[in-house]
C-alpha cells in the first residue's frame, strides 16, 4: 500500500489533474462530510441532543439511531432533530461549494454513501449524483409494502418545531399510507431498504457514465471513505483505475490515505483535512 509521500507535491499534482481530467469521477463518503461541519458527536451532539444524552447516555448521534425508545413519539423526537440539523440545517463550512467550484465546468459525476443531500445544495446537478445509501429527506414504509420513498421536510419541520418533553405529538407520528404500518428511515440498514425508481434511475446514469468513458483519462477523486463499506467506492475505484493506464485515482482521507501498490504510479494520496485541501487547490 501506498502511503502519503511529499504533501505539497500531491496537492499539485492533484490540483493538475482537476483541470486536465476528460472526466472525473467523485466518490465521497463521510470524512467529507465531517469536514464541512457535520460532526456527530461533541458540541453539536450536547447542543441539539443534551436531554438525551442526559437520559440515555449517548456518546454520539449514529448510535442512538439505533435506540429501541419506548414510544414512537419519543422516537420521532430524537430523530425530526437528527434529521433536521443534519439535512435541512445550512452547515456546510464551505467545503462542498469549494468541490463543487473545482469541477463545476467539467464531466463529472458524484457516488456518495453520504445520506445528507450536500451535493445538491452546494449546486451539483441532480443527474449527475447517485446516493447509494438512501437520504435523511426520505421516509419509507417499514416493512416495506411497497418500493416508493416520500419526502419529510414539510413533517420533520413541524416535529422539530413541535415537540416538547422529547416527545412529538401524536398525530404527526408517520405511518405508510398504504397498508398503516409505521414508516421508517429511507438508509440503507438492513434488507428492508428500498430502492426506488429514482435511485435505480440513478444508479442506470453512474453505469452510464462509467462505461461511456471507458479509456479516457479519468480521474477517479476519493474524499473521506474508509472502510465501513469498501465495496462501493473504494474497491471499485482501484479496479477501475488498474483496468485503465490513462486513470488516476486520488485518495484525500485524514490517516486513511492509501493505495494498492498495483496502482501505485498511478496514484495521489493526501493524508490531511478534505477543507483544508481543497482550499489549497483553489489557491
Amino acid at each position: 500500500m501506498k502511503y502519503t509521500r511529499d504533501y505539497s507535491a500531491e496537492i499539485d499534482c492533484l490540483k493538475n489533474e482537476i483541470e486536465t481530467a476528460d472526466a472525473i469521477v467523485i466518490g465521497a463518503g463521510a470524512g467529507l462530510s465531517t469536514a464541512a461541519g457535520f460532526t456527530y458527536s461533541g458540541e453539536r451532539l450536547h447542543e441539539y441532543f443534551g436531554d438525551f444524552v442526559e437520559k440515555y447516555g449517548f456518546r454520539d448521534m449514529y448510535s442512538g439511531g439505533f435506540y429501541p425508545f419506548p414510544t414512537p413519539e419519543e422516537q420521532w423526537a430524537y430523530w425530526s432533530r437528527y434529521i433536521y440539523i443534519n439535512r435541512y440545517m445550512d452547515v456546510d463550512n464551505g467545503t462542498y461549494k469549494r468541490l463543487f467550484e473545482l469541477v463545476k465546468d467539467k464531466d463529472y459525476f458524484v457516488i456518495t454513501t453520504n445520506v445528507d443531500h450536500q451535493f445538491q445544495k452546494a449546486g451539483f446537478d441532480k443527474h449527475r449524483l447517485f446516493y447509494t445509501q438512501g437520504d435523511y429527506g426520505l421516509w419509507q414504509c417499514s416493512e416495506p409494502c411497497h418500493q416508493k420513498t416520500y419526502d419529510n421536510e414539510k413533517t420533520v419541520r413541524k416535529m422539530f418545531e413541535q415537540q416538547k418533553d422529547m416527545r412529538v405529538p401524536s398525530e404527526l407520528v408517520p405511518h405508510c399510507p398504504v397498508c398503516g404500518k409505521p414508516m421508517s428511515m429511507n438508509l440503507r440498514a438492513d434488507d428492508t431498504f428500498v430502492e426506488d425508481d429514482g435511485w435505480h434511475k440513478a444508479a442506470e446514469r453512474y453505469d452510464n457514465f462509467i462505461r461511456t468513458r471507458s479509456g479516457q483519462h479519468i480521474l477517479f477523486l476519493e474524499l473521506g471513505v474508509g472502510m465501513n463499506t469498501p465495496v462501493i467506492i473504494k474497491y471499485p475505484f482501484w479496479k477501475m483505475t488498474y483496468a485503465n493506464p490513462k486513470a488516476v485515482y486520488a485518495c484525500l482521507n485524514f490517516g486513511e490515505a492509501f493505495a494498492p501498490d498495483e496502482i501505485s504510479e498511478q496514484s495521489i494520496c493526501i493524508n490531511g483535512d478534505i477543507r483544508e485541501v481543497l482550499l489549497k487547490i483553489e489557491k
